[in-house]
């Protein structure tokens, strides 16, 4: 099985014939590149195009990541499973207005009915009527800025909620991104730019084209369609780390850097929350219909077979919800 492996150092990614190694300040080590499924950077790291070459002929992405924690880019490898056949469903249902309504419409329902499982685990009772009561308007809005608008409340609703979740010392008050201002702000963007880049990875392991999305317009990020999966996953993967980590301790305000109207992890917290994370993409369930145990990260591959048998007009499509 292969990982996620994780670069928090400043460094160097350098080549020598078929090998990768990664060369800091402290120590120089190799990167087992064939068993490798992607690469996140964290610290500031150069890389060979010798180094790019390799990564390519095995098929293994590499995510970059500023200073705040943000996604800024992406080497994905030359598409080895290109499909011409699903690129051109994938674009007709996003060229049609109501096909493509249809499927922005199931995403976000999806993502609904997952922040509605959060908040039920923490017996919030009095939101689920409230986000629901906005959920039961999905099926009639007309256009993707009305969906959109109804995002925008419930996630405002949802957040609202996150103060009476974490611990006191820990206020989430609302939301800011660029940058974030409070510790939750900078945890959220960090969680929600790993939930992102996961799911290209899946994607790139597909014959879905990453930027032919319907939920997120294709020109408004290059990777837009790991925009519209990423808000199934979001309360699933990202926030249940959030929870988990500041409730139980493991994240402290020790583990923070705190500048003028910024808020970021130091190395130590990014180390922590990253082992979390992937802690969280190897966790495994019984699958309902493959009748065995599949990863979390898994799962979102599955995501992508099942938008792949909508286009091809096996199977609607329906959005993950968590089950148990």
């Amino acid at each position: 099985m292969k990982v996620n492996f994780y670069l928090v150092k400043d460094g160097k990614l350098m080549r020598k014939e078929n090998t990768v190694y990664f060369v800091s300040r402290e120590r120089k080590f190799l990167l087992p590149i064939h068993k490798i499924h992607t690469i996140f950077v964290y610290g500031r790291v150069s890389v060979t195009s010798g180094v790019l070459s390799y990564l390519a002929k095995n098929g293994v992405c590499i995510h970059f990541f500023n200073h705040y924690g943000f996604f800024e880019g992406s080497f994905y490898p030359r598409e080895s499973l290109v499909s011409g056949d699903i690129v051109v469903r994938q674009a007709a249902h996003y060229l049609d207005s109501e096909k493509r309504l249809d499927l922005a419409k199931e995403l976000l329902s999806g993502g609904f009915d997952n922040i509605v499982r959060n908040l039920r685990y923490y017996d919030l009772e009095d939101t689920v009527g409230q986000v629901e009561d906005w959920s039961e308007k999905v099926p009639d809005a007309g256009s993707i800025p009305q969906l959109m608008s109804i995002e925008g409340n419930i996630r405002g609703l949802y957040y609202q909620c996150f103060d009476r979740i974490l611990p006191e010392n820990f206020r989430f008050e609302k939301r800011t991104r660029q940058p974030p201002e409070n510790m939750v702000n900078c945890l959220i963007s960090f969680s929600n730019a790993l939930v992102y880049s996961a799911t290209l990875s899946e994607i790139y392991n597909t014959q879905l084209h990453p930027s032919v999305s319907f939920l997120h317009e294709p020109f408004e990020r290059r990777f837009s369609l790991s925009l519209d999966l990423s808000e199934v996953f979001k309360p699933f993967l990202g926030d249940r780390v959030i929870f988990k980590v500041l409730n139980k301790g493991i994240i402290t305000e020790d583990h923070f850097r705190k500048d003028v109207n910024n808020c970021l992890l130091n190395e130590e917290g990014k180390k922590v929350f990253l082992s979390h994370f992937d802690q969280r993409l190897k966790t495994t369930v019984k699958h309902r219909s493959l009748g065995r145990n599949v990863s979390y990260q898994r799962l979102i591959r599955l995501e992508c077979y099942k938008l792949i048998k909508h286009f091809l007009g096996v199977q609607t499509y329906k959005a993950f919800r968590m089950w148990w």
